[in-house]
């Protein structure tokens, strides 16, 4: 299996990508033939901490949640 990182591009109203020419060489890909193609979209640091965003706290709560444990 190869992985390959790709740009999207806009196809008339379709999407499409390019398998560069070195892929289909090795991988033997030809014109008319049937792949499958798995795909995972890349994630970025921002797709993560956004993920966290229903975890915020007011900070003075945290704080009485801290001081509690000192008592």
């Amino acid at each position: 299996m190869v992985e390959l990182e790709c740009t999207v591009k806009k196809w008339g109203s379709s999407l499409g990508i390019v398998i560069p020419k070195e892929i289909a060489i090795k991988e033997r890909i030809k014109t008319n033939e049937t792949i499958i193609i798995e795909l995972r979209k890349k994630r970025t640091a921002k797709d993560f901490f956004g993920m966290l965003s229903n975890w915020k706290r007011p900070t003075e709560e945290i704080k009485e949640e801290m001081k509690k444990g000192w008592k």
